[in-house]
């Protein structure tokens, strides 16, 4: 019995409890519900560093028609992962779930390690089971980079956090921070805003000049190898090959698209990042017990914190609301300051809590572990297409600005609204640019303009020079 109420209480014991739940359809394709064109861009990318151009430098889609497909994007060290493993045991789309797994789960017990430094033993716990259970839940296990994102930089400060305040290691804990740190930003720039939370060390007076200068010089040059990526490579990607991820506003037209849709930004904040509204209610008045109770250097960290991520809410406008992933970057401090709320919470209390947030949270992104069986069909495609045509044969097809459909085809070329199909002078604009074949899904409509070549159920293949 107390080998079992030890194991209970012991975060690592959890942290495999959910990475088991998550392995619950680990190798299915990327064709869940949510965000799947996110998934197969990431799959895409890491697919044509394998087969086109390993070099890091230069991630490489397949959708960009006449173009290189070189992509002005994110720092694609997520992509390279999947590249590397695909290297050794040939290439499948699974592998970003398990790699993302794997270090989002890490993220979780480095964030249990951090929180107890700075709280109790029991805010640390009970902050890593919300965080477990919140959107976390479900994106840890995607093929997108976010989580992976916010992980790699929760690891860099607490190897940051080791380096100020011991002794031991000082050098190897200083080599983590730089690295992890730099790494889990480049992956995604929004982990910037955790980041800013190193300013509490400047208030630390326990902690030496010294230490305090080496800290922040690495800080530094963490920030300038992020900033040299997005400000400096990627425009330069933008200018020579013509081709954009992401499009980042001015803070008022940021602004100005997010107001119509305030509502949709509260429910980033109040429902999506959670998974709880238990949880969130916790949060709030953890924030209330935090402001009253904290010394105010915690208090700055945490409007620091915040203050960064405002300004990466406004800069991405209303791709922040209509997206709920870009919430991941806050969710830690989110559920730290749920798991603050119910501290003073009787023992029994807090348990059942924390287990109706878990239960919750789980209860509402289970649906996210299977794909629809009505999309299944999309995995046919790349068969059909090499029985019909042949592997460099450019391609149209009705799949809108979506990836997938391009990366179920493995083929490139252009993704095109369904409407544009009936265009003859635009296809024939695309056929002067390289476009050989067209290739119509028939739930979006038909294409009798040229000559049909191959067809299954589902889909049908045309001869744009017939």
């Amino acid at each position: 019995m107390i080998l079992i109420r030890t194991m209970l209480r012991d975060i690592r014991f959890w942290i495999v409890v959910f990475f088991i739940l998550r392995l619950v359809g680990i190798t299915n394709p990327p064709l869940e519900t949510g965000h799947n064109w996110r998934q197969s861009l990431t799959c895409m990318i890491a697919r044509n560093f394998l087969e086109i151009d390993n070099t890091i430098l230069y991630p490489r889609i397949d959708m960009a028609g006449e173009k290189t497909g070189i992509i002005g994007s994110e720092f694609p060290f997520f992509n390279y992962l999947i590249y590397l493993i695909s290297e050794l045991f040939g290439y499948e789309h699974w592998y970003g779930r398990l790699i993302n797994l794997s270090i989002s789960s890490l993220g979780i017990w480095y964030f249990y390690r951090l929180a107890k430094e700075y709280f109790s033993r029991e805010i640390a716990f009970n902050a890593s089971l919300v965080l477990l259970s919140s959107i976390w839940f479900a994106f840890s296990r995607k093929i997108m980079p976010d989580t992976f994102s916010i992980a790699l930089l929760i690891a860099g400060l607490h190897h940051g956090n080791c380096f100020l305040r011991y002794e031991r290691h000082r050098i190897i804990h200083a080599m983590m921070f730089f690295t992890l740190c730099t790494l889990g930003m480049l992956v995604k720039i929004p982990a910037l805003s955790l980041f800013a939370g190193i300013g509490i060390a400047l208030f630390v007076p326990e902690i030496s000049l010294k230490r305090k200068v080496i800290f922040f010089g690495l800080a530094g040059l963490s920030l300038a190898s992020v900033f040299s990526w997005y400000f400096i490579w990627v425009p330069h990607l933008l200018e020579a090959y013509r081709f954009q991820l992401y499009f980042p506003k001015g803070l008022l037209e940021g602004a100005a698209e997010i107001l119509p849709l305030l509502d949709l930004l509260a429910e980033k904040f109040y429902f999506a990042a959670l998974h709880s509204y238990f949880a969130f209610a916790f949060a709030l008045w953890g924030l209330f017990r935090f402001c009253k109770f904290e010394s105010i250097r915690y208090i700055a960290a945490f409007l620091g914190v915040t203050c960064v991520f405002a300004l990466f809410v406004l800069k991405t406008g209303s791709v922040f609301p209509l997206h709920n992933y870009y919430v991941i970057p806050f969710v830690p401090l989110m559920a730290l300051m749920a798991a603050y709320g119910m501290d003073k919470l009787k023992n029994t209390y807090r348990i059942a809590c924390i287990v109706l947030i878990c239960v919750e949270g789980i209860a509402n992104q289970q649906h996210d572990f299977f794909i629809h069986p009505d999309q299944a069909y999309k995995t046919e495609l790349e068969g059909l297409l090499d029985r019909t045509i042949e592997e460099n044969g450019k391609i149209i097809i009705n799949g809108g600005q979506s990836p997938q459909d391009m990366y179920f085809a493995h083929r490139r070329g252009w993704s095109i609204e369904p409407d544009r199909m009936a265009n003859k002078a635009y296809i024939d604009s695309l056929i002067s640019l390289g476009a050989r074949y067209a290739v119509v899904d028939l739930k979006h409509g038909n294409f009798p303009m040229h000559k049909q070549i191959g067809e299954n159920t589902h889909y049908r293949i045309f001869d744009l020079y017939r």
